[in-house]
């Protein structure tokens, strides 16, 4: 099986990148089962709803969540209600998916853990 994905890092993007495979997607998907592929105007993008107890936990979510997106270069949509946070990957340059979602997916995956740990 391919490496762990949240270890793996981004690459720049570019409007020629190619997507990410259907086989390549169905090997990494198996690293980050929680996450469903939906599709808005088209375009396949990566979709996860994360529970929390409150608001404080679902902001604080949000806000690692940013930082992880910005250090990466590589940004969601984000929509933090309370209680919950809906995060949404998808490679903007080149309307569909592509590795780094699948990593950043599965770096989000890490984050709810750690919070969940404590950490």
């Amino acid at each position: 099986m391919t490496s762990n994905l949240e270890t793996q890092n981004c690459v720049p993007c570019r409007g020629n990148s190619p997507p990410i495979t259907e086989a390549e997607f169905a090997e990494l998907k198996q690293q980050i089962p929680d996450w469903e592929r939906i599709y808005i105007d088209g375009e396949p993008r990566l979709q996860r709803c994360y529970k929390f107890r409150n608001f404080r936990q679902a902001l604080a979510f949000t806000q690692k969540v940013g930082e992880a997106a910005e250090e990466a270069g590589h940004h969601p949509a984000i929509l933090t209600e309370w209680g919950r946070v809906t995060v949404t990957w998808w490679t903007h340059a080149i309307g569909s998916l592509h590795r780094n979602d699948l990593i950043m997916a599965a770096r989000c995956d890490r984050v709810a853990s750690e919070l969940a740990e404590g950490k």
